[in-house]
């Protein structure tokens, strides 16, 4: 009897363990928690990014501790990443450039001189096919810069503060990429 009760405890304990360790966001699912450089983050937020009724990508904000002023978090020099896990075959190569360029203009406001050659560099990470559930990691840590990763595999480091906060401030700053996206990143 106490052999089948600890049996059914731990059936238990297996079936609900699994969904504390990951957050499903639309049709995919986006870890808890993930590493940065030495940094263990936890997932503050997630939701996803439409477009005229169509999800495009699930996007997860990943701090050291939980946070919801956008500003504080666009202006902090703390680990912290974005995941984007891409859920629709909308997305092509040249549409995520375009996207990506058109938030670093709405993030510094159209100032995007200063980090004209940064921004061709980060939209260079997303020249090859982009193709649906690939994952792109886009971290920064203190000290080293903003590194990214597509599908785990790194593809290179930009260096600088005020580039994390333009590039950060794409999904975060006053005129996001989606408005609905932000809110739920930040756990609002």
């Amino acid at each position: 009897r106490n052999m089948r009760i600890l049996l059914f405890t731990l059936i238990a304990f297996l079936m609900i363990a699994p969904s504390q360790a990951q957050t499903k966001v639309g049709d995919v699912t986006l870890p808890n928690t993930m590493k940065v450089g030495d940094a263990s983050l936890q997932l503050n937020g997630a939701g996803i990014r439409e477009k005229m009724w169509f999800d495009l990508y699930s996007g997860g904000l990943y701090l050291t501790e939980k946070a919801s002023n956008a500003s504080n978090i666009i202006n902090a020099d703390r680990p912290m990443a974005i995941k984007l896990h891409i859920t629709s075959k909308l997305i092509t190569s040249d549409k995520m450039i375009s996207a990506v360029n058109d938030g670093f203009d709405a993030s510094t406001n159209g100032n995007t001189s200063a980090f004209a050659a940064d921004i061709k560099k980060f939209t260079g990470f997303f020249s090859e096919e982009i193709v649906k559930n690939n994952v792109f990691d886009i971290t920064y840590q203190p000290g080293v810069g903003v590194v990214a990763f597509k599908d785990g595999k790194e593809l290179g480091t930009i260096k600088g503060m005020e580039f994390k906060k333009a590039l950060f401030g794409i999904w975060l700053g006053k005129k996001p990429a989606d408005d609905d996206l932000k809110e739920n990143m930040l756990g609002l």
